[in-house]
């Protein structure tokens, strides 16, 4: 297939681009920087310049592929209203590029906050509805055109697609241990986070891009629940430092946006992703990854 990409340069991007490329899928990528659109070119993919608030490009890119998938966001907290409104833009106007088409359209979507009191299911609704809804309701939005012919499939991630050179939560929350000295949990630390090696949340992805039925929604979850507090000790533990308890109501103070995060719950199965697709994980698990020491020379931006 010729799939489009959005996001094809960053973390999760990358990787599935390189794993599109080596089960021979041709690639065109959105790139927003000339640094992106030069490490595009060298793996051998097509390069469409633009970003997120191009609709215009992402809806030339999307009409001309026999594919799409919706990796990129803007990611800007400070700003979440911008981000969500762009995010919702972009899966609209996917959308209305493959309606009648039935062309696969994979949009990246998340487990946080689909269940309450349990690791959540692929069964599980997205709650998120609606423009001012995280993410600006885009799994929502995404699985609207099903019934206009695109064939929609929901990606969700673990809070956590770790390996080598990820720059993502991980490593913020060890880039604050760095900064107090100390490595944290919120609270008692029995919350948990489900967790994905990025070589495996590529593989997940082309598989569904393959195979998946509209409407389907896939769980890259490899690990069920981490426990946070395991997650600081394994970091105390690579950087040499302490590990305490933070109370919840420092958590923002102590860990910057991500101490929102690391205090909730986002444990998630993958049971009827792998039975669907026959998908089982083959990458080292999150507590492995940081005893290895991938986040102890990741320099946050």
């Amino acid at each position: 297939m010729h799939v489009f990409v959005t996001g094809a340069s960053g973390w999760i991007g990358s990787h599935t681009v390189d794993d599109l490329l080596a089960a021979g899928h041709t690639v065109t990528g959105l790139a927003r920087s000339d640094a992106s659109a030069a490490a595009l070119e060298a793996k051998g993919v097509t390069v469409l310049r633009g970003d997120l608030d191009d609709l215009d490009t992402i809806r030339r890119g999307s009409a001309e592929a026999e594919a799409v998938l919706h990796l990129a966001n803007k990611h800007d907290w400070a700003n979440a209203a911008a981000t969500n409104a762009s995010e919702r833009a972009a899966v609209e106007t996917i959308g209305q590029a493959l309606v009648g088409t039935d062309r696969p359209f994979v949009l990246a979507s998340g487990v946080a906050g689909l269940a309450q009191g349990r690791p959540s299911e692929e069964a599980d609704p997205n709650p998120f509805v609606g423009p001012d809804s995280m993410r600006g309701g885009s799994e929502n939005r995404g699985f609207d055109f099903v019934d206009q012919g695109v064939r929609t499939i929901a990606a969700r991630f673990s809070p956590t697609t770790h390996g080598t050179g990820d720059h993502g939560f991980i490593a913020l929350i060890a880039a604050a241990a760095r900064a107090k000295g100390v490595s944290g949990y919120v609270g008692e630390g029995t919350n948990r986070w489900a967790a994905v090696h990025v070589s495996d949340a590529a593989r997940l992805v082309r598989l569904g891009l393959e195979q998946a039925p509209a409407g389907t929604r896939l769980h890259a979850v490899a690990e069920t629940g981490v426990p946070t507090r395991a997650i600081a000790e394994a970091i105390g533990e690579g950087l040499g430092l302490p590990v305490t308890s933070i109370d919840p109501a420092d958590a923002v103070d102590h860990f910057g946006f991500i101490g929102q995060f690391f205090g909730m719950e986002m444990s998630a199965t993958s049971d009827e992703t792998r039975a669907l697709l026959g998908w089982e994980p083959t990458g080292p698990g999150l507590l492995e990854d940081i005893a290895a020491g991938a986040y102890f020379d990741v320099r946050v931006a």
